[in-house]
């Protein structure tokens, strides 16, 4: 697996006050993958790993969510990529946070069913909505996409490296 940290502020363990997972899923149905689009933010499907669950037990949960698609143990592989940030007074003065995200591939047939989604206020405010986009052209979609939203100067360098990272680890 490979992994990614950042820690600009060269926080040590003992420094962190605050520890957060989430699941993200780089879903292929066939040629193309499924991206979050929320307010001009892309984003791949996943989300915040909450007490008591497993982390595919949040994967399963989060894609139901976000796309609808009921996925079962055998769609899901190990993580093949982990990306970790270390903030310092994140979100708030006070709190250091590390916050680890686990990118998993999920190889299926199944399409999006809206009729099953359960978007939060804050996703429903933002018109989100899953956006299939064929996967030979995902990381210059990106790209394109990045002076949409500020926050994709953040989200989107990782994007691109977890579908590099699939494409050498699965494509080959």
């Amino acid at each position: 697996m490979k992994e990614v940290i950042y820690n600009y502020d060269y926080l040590t363990e003992e420094d962190i006050t605050e520890n957060v997972i989430r699941m993200k899923a780089l879903i292929i149905n066939s040629n193309n993958i499924y991206i979050g689009n929320e307010k001009g933010i892309f984003q791949f499907p996943g989300g915040h790993l909450e007490v008591g669950e497993t982390f595919n037990e949040c994967l399963k949960r989060e894609i139901l969510e976000e796309t609808g698609i009921i996925l079962d143990d055998r769609e899901i592989e190990r993580p093949f990529m982990k990306v970790t940030f270390l903030n310092k007074d994140w979100p708030e003065i006070g709190k250091n946070r590390k916050a680890e995200t686990y990118y998993y591939v999920i190889k299926t047939d199944k399409k999006p069913d809206l009729s099953r989604v359960k978007y939060t206020e804050h996703e429903k405010a933002g018109n989100f909505k899953i956006e299939e986009i064929p996967l030979k052209f995902a990381i210059d979609k990106i790209k394109e996409n990045i002076p949409n939203n500020e926050k994709n100067k953040v989200i989107s360098p990782d994007m691109i490296s977890a579908i590099e990272e699939y494409l050498k680890q699965y494509e080959e």
